[in-house]
């Protein structure tokens, strides 16, 4: 569930009633729980906050937070304790133990699965189906992970230990553990695993087969992963850890070096990445964070700041990290000398103050799909209902077909004799009587206007996508905020693959005004880029000339102030 980022909807200091309310049903959640230890939990005194948010497949969650560390999270009206509360109570929860390797692939979104789990001598715990539970590693009884059981005991022993055992909801180093101070899990020695480890019953797979851990522990979430990022990390070759440290350490420097300035700062640390870092990535590499040791920008960042002090990084909106200042003069940095770096980079930056960026527009490309009107029109050419095809390959089969029939009029090649198909599937009822014929331009119009029409995009290095209807523009417009002032809106960036946070602080930049980023209402996910004044020219040239958008996908550009008359 918290695989991938969540957004905040609120957050908010918890009321008395709402504390005394909290404490109630934890405890009647977990009995065990004794005074002291609910009161440690949730102290009565101690700021306590309560966070509202989406996860990213839009479903509302509660976060408890005790010294910014999410302690509970409340699901469909059900409590769970986070990993932070466990490592305060490892016995709260039934457990379940399993092998190291295993817990990659829980981070990444994967339950847990019957053969991948290591019963203990005295057996598994005692649990019905849905009952809430934890994960723990062998060697260490320091909870990892927290589920629910998708099965109870019996019908796992049932089941030869075979099918999934629990379904995970959140995991350390997941985005929920991120949230909190990031701490790792403390060592709670698990004498039970290390005799195993002593009598040979070791995870490592180096003399046995031992059946694999993938197979014997995991089954993958498509619908957490996504199928093209499991394709993509099947099918690439895994580059070295060491070697890519050291590109990102390359792109870092190079980035801080001859991309980012002083009046940048703060800076959002995803647009450090997307504007700044990937741009400064050497041609015939990729950079690519997950196939680092670090894993997460978010950890290598704080390793340059500890280990380095290049940068420091500082939380100033929950959940948002930002680069706030950069030493210039560490040493580091003075002596690193850029490999490559083009004329086009360098005159680039002295013109504009803006690095190229690594956005490239994507290909769309209008397309038409056969409607049930049109099928005995396409039957010929076997397109069926549903086919789509481009207007060219629309031309194409309409002519052949007006060829093969021999409509072309002997008198006039300009006209085509309409026949009872070329009636039935173009003509309206009005009109059946009184069109004998028609010019070739109005056949075509006719036969693509009678389609239902679809659109294309194909965005650099992905594979193409394919909708119905309009390909909907950029909306530039202009608001009325208090008595006399205006702001610039800006609305559908992210259906152009443009991150409006980049596009918010490249206007700001240009502009030298504030600029803010708000929910569009209605919607989950997306977000509008908000700027004050009106700036529609600026607007305008942002992205037809710096990201090149076209013109005919941005509605609103003609809003612009018109020049004349100052006031």
């Amino acid at each position: 569930m918290f695989a991938r980022q969540f957004r905040v909807k609120s957050n908010t200091a918890i009321k008395g009633s709402d504390r005394r309310k909290l404490k109630a049903d934890v405890s009647a959640a977990f009995p065990s729980l004794t005074a002291d230890e609910l009161s440690e939990l949730i102290p009565n005194k101690e700021e306590l906050n309560v966070v509202k948010i989406y996860a990213h497949k839009g479903d509302a969650l509660t976060l408890y937070v005790l010294h910014k560390n999410p302690l509970f999270f409340e699901l469909e009206k059900r409590l769970y304790p986070t990993v932070y509360a466990l490592w305060r109570h490892p016995a709260l929860l039934p457990t379940f133990r399993t092998w190291p390797p295993v817990l990659e692939k829980l981070i990444g979104g994967a339950d847990l699965m019957l053969p991948g789990v290591v019963a203990p001598s005295s057996g598994l715990p005692h649990v019905k189906r849905g009952d809430c539970c934890s994960v723990t590693l062998v060697n260490n009884r320091a909870p990892v992970a927290v589920g629910n059981a998708a099965s109870s005991t019996e019908e796992m022993h049932s089941s030869g230990m075979k099918g999934r055992g629990v379904c995970v909801l959140h995991a350390y180093m997941d985005h929920l553990w991120a949230f909190g101070d990031k701490s790792g899990p403390p060592s709670f020695p698990d004498a039970e695993g290390e005799e195993q480890e002593a009598n040979g019953e070791d995870y490592e797979v180096k003399d046995q087969p031992c059946s694999g851990i993938e197979e014997l522990s995991l089954v993958e979430q498509e619908e957490q992963r996504g199928d093209e990022e499991e394709e993509a990390d099947q099918g690439d070759q895994k580059m070295p850890q060491e070697t890519m440290d050291a590109l990102l350490l390359q792109c870092f420097l190079h980035a801080l070096k001859k991309k980012v300035k002083k009046s940048e700062l703060p800076l959002l640390t995803s647009t450090f990445l997307r504007n700044h870092m990937f741009s400064c990535c050497p041609s015939g590499k990729q950079l690519d964070i997950r196939k680092s040791s670090y894993k997460k920008l978010s950890k290598f960042l704080h390793a340059m700041q500890k280990q380095h002090n290049l940068v420091r990084v500082k939380e100033l909106t929950k959940g948002v990290e930002s680069i706030v200042e950069v030493d210039w003069n560490n040493q580091e940095l003075r002596y690193f000398k850029v490999l490559e770096e083009t004329n086009d980079e360098a005159s680039s930056a002295q013109d504009g103050g803006e690095a190229e960026p690594p956005y490239r527009p994507p290909e769309i490309t209008t397309l038409y799909s056969v409607s049930a009107r049109l099928e005995p029109l396409f039957l010929d050419a076997n397109k069926r209902k549903g086919t789509i095809l481009q207007p060219a390959e629309v031309r194409h089969i309409v002519t052949e077909y007006v060829k093969k029939n021999e409509l072309v009029d002997e008198n006039n090649k300009n006209y085509v004799t309409v026949d009872p198909t070329l009636c039935d599937c173009l003509l309206e009822r009005s009109e059946y009587q009184e069109v004998q014929s028609l010019k070739w331009d109005d056949l075509f119009g006719r036969a693509l206007g009678k389609m239902t029409e679809c659109y294309e995009v194909v965005f650099p290095g992905h594979a193409p996508i394919r909708k119905k209807g309009h390909m909907e523009p950029i909306d530039v417009s202009v608001a009325s905020r208090g008595s006399n002032k205006k702001v610039t809106v800006i609305k559908n960036l992210d259906a152009y693959g443009l991150d409006p946070a980049a596009v918010g602080a490249a206007l700001q930049r240009r502009v030298q005004a504030s600029s803010v980023l708000q929910p569009v209402p209605g919607s989950k996910d997306k977000v509008l880029v908000q700027i004050q004044g009106n700036q529609i020219h600026q607007v305008g040239h942002l992205l037809t000339d710096y990201y090149q958008i076209p013109r005919k996908y941005i509605q609103g550009l003609d809003k612009g102030p018109k020049s004349g008359k100052k006031k």
